[in-house]
């Protein structure tokens, strides 16, 4: 194949052909620059455990990983943990947290053999607590793959090029006869990573054997394609793997840049209806402890599955250019993401529950693997599973580098909202800053402020916003003057000629809307939030003298001490506005999740339903919506928070006759 000139726009590369053009496309790592309260989450990690997990789990981060060279752990939770650290490194431009990534990014580059494999390449004998076996699996790699692309991105060291090429010539050369799950099944379920990192290479280099090796990586992958379209694989319980669903959602649509056939895209479409229909939770997660488990809402949601499933959403995005992905995004960002993580960024919490009522260490209703010694709800550095340990990090940094995309008319895309800063070019290199000035998703009022620079009077491009699909109508004005008015589910794209100094307001109304689940329940919405019921927590710190090699030295258990046992009254969609009461806080916390800081929340009316207790640490099962004749409390008034701020909830709630 004759190599094709590739369309840069300073740095931003389009899809080369064969591969099907995106509308939207990456900004460089360093561009997007997190502002109030996104900002103040990533100094928590900076301060947390993202910033110190070298010191707080030195069993597997230490000198002795196997991807710096040692005789320790050999496998994905070194990786892990700095697919997290470098981009938050370079967000912030931390020359300490740079420095922490450095060792282990030099090492990756400096191993690499002569036949083109690279990392670990020797296994030793079991060891408790790490992972000193499989050194040779392709499904690590994977994940330093996504490094790799991330340190190039941030710094253009061609090194990694040269690597990835040679890699990646092993890969074409080897998989026929050593495949994807020689050694684990991950990688067969997890190549979606792989070859988003192959035509990326692609982009940069068009090396032709490159789409070889892409077909062949396809074909050896687990078929969601088919699974999706026409099996049961998301409606039957322990069918497959939480965090292998939450990361191969993305493959048939990574793999569709090549192969622009619809049954790519209409697999994604259906598989994420079918996952929420027969799975989902009001998080905008699903029933996943360890394998698929339902939609009751006391099954456990993965921390692992939230971190991969926004990654999955931030890579088909682009894509697509579809708001719903972007909806779906900031549903799991603004609801599940926070409440599995302490404040202060030292703890996290393998399993949430939509209705969790006692944080304790106890055997309770999860799947086959996924009681680990009861620990699986408790706040702790080791409890449940320790992969969540390493892999939580990367959440809000990819998300914050995900706020932003250039545009394929060489204009730029706001397609997911939060506080924030760009640079980036636009028209024919003219370089533009936009400062994003918002306190959504607690708010509905959004303003960007551009500035040039001071030799340029003048741009003209093409700026895209994304009108959510909760939103009813939407308002933007310039410069203080109505511009026009737009309904929910959309990009709105205004080209004009842009001044420094202009202001871009977008204001996307919240109004209170339900949706229904597990046992004709509902949950309550305004926005991209789900609000649950206000439940006063008991804190207690507990020294584990069972088993803390392997669940780690202490952990937090958090009890009720208010009641939680509510159900909603029945009403029409039109009495819900003056039903549910919106309060907003007059200052914006700088931290806003947890229950005393929440910026915003709904009083309403609701009745105690006594026969509703507690079973194994959990709610009992929920009583059906709506019961003929249910015993239940008079009327009081109950305050709802929003999911993200909650530690205890009640956010899926049965519903009783007033």
């Amino acid at each position: 194949m004759a190599q094709q000139k590739v369309t840069v726009v300073k740095s931003y590369i389009q899809n080369r052909l064969p591969l099907r053009p995106n509308p939207y496309l990456e900004l460089p790592l360093g561009a997007i620059h997190a502002e109030g309260w996104l900002k103040e989450m990533l100094l928590r990690q900076k301060n947390g455990a993202t910033g110190q997990l070298d010191k707080l789990y030195p069993l597997v981060m230490s000198h002795r990983n196997g991807w710096l060279g040692g005789d320790g752990d050999q496998w994905e939770r070194g990786p892990y943990w700095i697919d997290g650290l470098l981009p938050l490194a370079y967000i912030l431009n931390d020359k300490e947290l740079i420095s922490k990534t450095k060792p282990w990014v030099e090492w990756a580059i400096q191993s690499q053999r002569e036949d083109g494999n690279f990392g670990p390449a020797k296994d030793y004998p079991y060891e408790p607590g790490i992972q000193r076996d499989n050194s040779l699996d392709w499904w690590p790699r994977m994940v330093v793959l996504k490094i790799l692309k991330q340190y190039y991105s941030a710094t253009s060291d061609r090194r990694v090029l040269d690597l990835l090429t040679r890699y990646f010539r092993y890969q074409l050369k080897q998989l026929p006869s050593q495949p994807l799950d020689r050694w684990t099944f991950w990688a067969r379920y997890r190549a979606g990573d792989n070859l988003m990192v192959v035509y990326w290479l692609y982009n940069l280099t068009g090396e032709s054997f490159l789409l070889e090796l892409a077909d062949l990586m396809h074909k050896q992958t687990f078929d969601y394609t088919t699974a999706f379209l026409e099996g049961n694989l998301l409606s039957q319980q322990s069918s497959i793997h939480c965090v292998n669903l939450a990361q191969g959602m993305k493959e048939p649509l990574i793999y569709y840049q090549q192969h622009p056939e619809q049954k790519y895209a209409e697999s994604v479409t259906k598989g994420f209806a079918d996952l929420r229909k027969y799975n989902g939770l009001a998080h905008g997660l699903y029933g996943g402890d360890e394998t698929l488990h339902g939609n009751n809402p006391t099954q456990g949601s993965e921390l692992c599955s939230a971190v991969e499933m926004m990654f999955s959403l931030e890579s088909i995005l682009p894509v697509t250019g579809r708001v719903s992905y972007a909806d779906q995004l900031e549903k799991v960002a603004f609801n599940a993401l926070p409440t599995q993580a302490t404040d202060d960024y030292m703890n996290r919490q393998y399993f949430q529950q939509a209705n969790q009522v006692m944080v304790t260490r106890h055997i309770r209703n999860f799947a086959e693997d996924g009681n680990h010694q009861g620990t699986d709800v408790c706040y702790g550095l080791l409890t449940g599973f320790a992969c969540c340990t390493s892999n939580m990090h990367q959440g809000w940094p990819k998300f914050t580098q995900n706020l932003w995309y250039a545009t394929a008319d060489k204009g730029l895309a706001a397609l997911v909202y939060a506080p924030s800063e760009v640079k980036a070019y636009v028209g024919e290199g003219t370089q533009v800053t936009i400062q994003e000035q918002t306190q959504y998703p607690f708010r509905e009022n959004i303003q960007f402020k551009l500035t040039l620079d001071k030799k340029t009077k003048a741009v003209s491009f093409p700026f895209h916003l994304r009108i959510p699909q909760w939103c009813k109508r939407a308002t933007i004005s310039i410069n203080g003057k109505p511009l026009r008015e737009a309904d929910g589910n959309q990009i709105v794209v205004i080209s004009r000629e842009w001044k420094s100094g202009d202001v871009l307001e977008l204001t996307l109304p919240m109004h209170i809307f339900r949706n229904r689940w597990h046992e004709n329940s509902i949950s309550v919405e305004r926005g991209p939030l789900t609000y649950a019921l206000r439940i006063e927590e008991q804190w207690n710190k507990v020294t584990n003298k069972k088993d803390p090699d392997v669940y780690g030295d202490t952990y937090y258990e958090v009890r009720p001490k208010s009641e939680w046992n509510y159900a909603l009254l029945a009403m029409d969609d039109k009495e819900l506005e003056q039903a549910f009461r919106v309060e907003q806080k007059e200052q914006m916390p700088v931290y806003p999740w947890n229950l005393d800081n929440a910026p915003v929340i709904i009083r309403t009316k609701g009745k105690k339903i006594p026969s509703w207790g507690l079973y194994n640490d959990m709610t009992g099962p929920i009583p059906f919506s709506v019961i003929y004749g249910l015993e239940t409390g008079p009327e009081e008034e109950i305050t709802l928070i929003p999911y993200g701020c909650s530690v205890l909830r009640i956010s899926q709630f049965p519903v009783t006759a007033k």
